[in-house]
């Protein structure tokens, strides 16, 4: 009755719903770069949460909204009202201290096997998924071997039994995780009923996971809808525990409608008003996003399986000492930027993404597509890669085909950089592949090569390229190449009233650069 009485709790959450001088020149250094004004003129249009910038302890941009003509874009009270309402909800899983059984079905034969890994390294991360959870801890892990995985109670008559007899005489045990993508309701009531503790699955826990981590509207909103099949299923669960009076002629209040039927309304217009509000929030990422373009900012979107280092590189690459990384899988869930400068002094920002998990189901990926959107929207990629993982290949085919069903550019796919992190774990570690760097983004080992190669591949893929011009110094044209382009280095011209100016600037800038001073 927990779920259903989630369900359909009255009033609130359901009825309601980002250099060197030549004499006698002398030499005038340009200002120092200034990362934080990327990062504030483009968080919003990323979708970013408070991302801080890099640089070298610059000041914190601010964090309020903007549109893309710089003016402050006022709230909606109403609008933001009904998204705080879509927002409360009850847990998907018991709250304070759990002590889990971890049972993984071992599938050894069949088409059902999994390819490419072992029991133990599914377990391995099966347990790291528990104890991300303040207060979760695996007291008991069991390998059971089964034929039957796609029967309604997945294990034998006898497994079961054995199962069901260690559970039960195992005090200590609070719930049971079974390491399965999915699992049916009436499945998870049977076993609940057998084991006589909480069971979960493996979406359920990452779900719940994915709530505990989120933090800017956008995807706690998106959390939201990834539940919304639970609780459907909650409910027609429940009413045929109740002997499917949801489909009788009993009505409710005399709407003409079945209970069953206004639960399965209310939740449509529940998934109605969360798409509204995600779409309201992306109208307006979209407007930030505009400024983004129109100022050219590059963008470097870090992906890669959960854990494999995306942040702590992004603090190493851009100095920022307020990055906290965190050693648990899903600690980034929110898209973050972090402005950081290349060695050519142009500035940059690194985008932390999501990370990766292996036999995710399609509902949740697509409740956060949105997010991921952003990496369509860089103009880099850099996959990070744990390569003192066992599964170091099987979670980058993961990674892999996630991005490949974001129907991202062809030519981004191609350019994307590889990093090998975490080799200070593997001694005497050298990649295979061609093209592939080795980094170790908690020693700053391999970090300058990286940093090069990203340099190269923005620059190629922005359309920048590094030139040499003559301006007037009485004239407005140093102070536009100040704004519009990365100046490297001026050096004045004395005697004749101007100066050479060494710039990376990009086709289109260069353009208007001609048309507002020709000749």
């Amino acid at each position: 009755m927990w779920a259903l009485r989630a369900a359909v709790r009255g009033g609130a959450w359901l009825s309601r719903a980002v250099r060197g001088c030549r004499p006698p020149r002398a030499a005038l250094l340009p200002p120092p770069p200034r990362p934080e004004r990327a990062l504030a003129a483009v968080r919003g249009g990323l979708g970013c949460s408070e991302g801080r910038e890099g640089g070298r302890g610059g000041p914190r941009a601010g964090g309020r909204r903007s549109r893309a003509d710089g003016e402050e874009e006022p709230e909606d009270a109403e609008e933001e009202e009904d998204e705080e309402e879509l927002l409360r909800r009850d847990p998907l899983l018991p709250s304070g201290t759990q002590r889990v059984c971890l049972v993984h079905p071992e599938i050894k034969w069949g088409p059902g096997k999994p390819q490419g890994t072992r029991a133990e390294w599914q377990v391995a991360e099966a347990r790291a998924l528990v104890c991300t959870l303040d207060g979760w801890s695996v007291v008991a892990t069991m390998v059971v071997p089964t034929k039957t995985p796609d029967k309604k109670l997945i294990f034998g008559r006898g497994t079961l039994e054995q199962l069901t007899e260690r559970i039960r005489g195992s005090p200590e045990i609070t719930a049971v995780f079974l390491n399965v993508e999915r699992l049916a309701t009436p499945t998870k009531k049977d076993l609940e009923a057998a084991w006589r503790v909480p069971v979960f699955d493996r979406f359920t826990l990452v779900l719940h996971i994915f709530r505990c981590n989120a933090r800017t509207k956008e995807a706690r909103l998106q959390v939201a809808l990834a539940e919304l099949p639970v609780l459907r299923s909650h409910v027609k669960s429940n009413v045929a525990h109740l002997g499917g009076r949801g489909r009788s002629s009993r009505y409710t209040m005399g709407s003409g409608e079945s209970f069953l039927q206004v639960q399965q309304r209310l939740l449509r217009d529940r998934e109605t008003k969360i798409q509204k509000a995600l779409e309201r929030l992306r109208r307006k990422r979209r407007l930030l996003g505009q400024q983004r373009r129109r100022r050219e900012f590059p963008v470097v979107s870090v992906v890669g399986y959960t854990n494999c280092g995306k942040t702590t590189l992004i603090k190493a690459l851009t100095g920022d000492a307020a990055i906290q990384p965190r050693d648990q899988l899903f600690a980034t869930l929110d898209v973050t930027a972090h402005a950081g400068r290349l060695p050519s002094a142009l500035t940059v920002l690194y985008v932390d993404t999501i990370g990766f998990l292996s036999q995710l189901p399609h509902s949740l990926v697509a409740s956060f597509s949105a997010t991921l959107q952003d990496v369509a929207r860089s103009d880099l990629i850099v996959h990070v890669r744990d390569v003192s993982h066992p599964e170091t290949e099987l979670q980058k085919a993961s990674v892999l085909s996630a991005l490949g069903g974001l129907g991202l550019p062809d030519a981004l796919l191609e350019s994307m950089v590889e990093v090998h992190n975490k080799v200070d774990l593997v001694p005497g570690y050298t990649p295979v592949e061609p093209d592939v760097l080795a980094v170790s983004a908690l020693l700053g080992l391999g970090l300058d090569e990286l940093m090069a190669r990203v340099e190269d591949a923005i620059l190629r893929a922005t359309g920048r390229r590094t030139l040499t011009l003559r301006v007037r110094l009485a004239g407005p044209q140093l102070s536009w190449l100040h704004q519009e382009a990365t100046v490297q280095a001026v050096d004045v011209i004395p005697e004749a009233g101007a100066a050479d100016v060494k710039v990376i600037i990009s086709d289109s800038a260069y353009g208007r650069f001609q048309k507002l001073f020709p000749g």
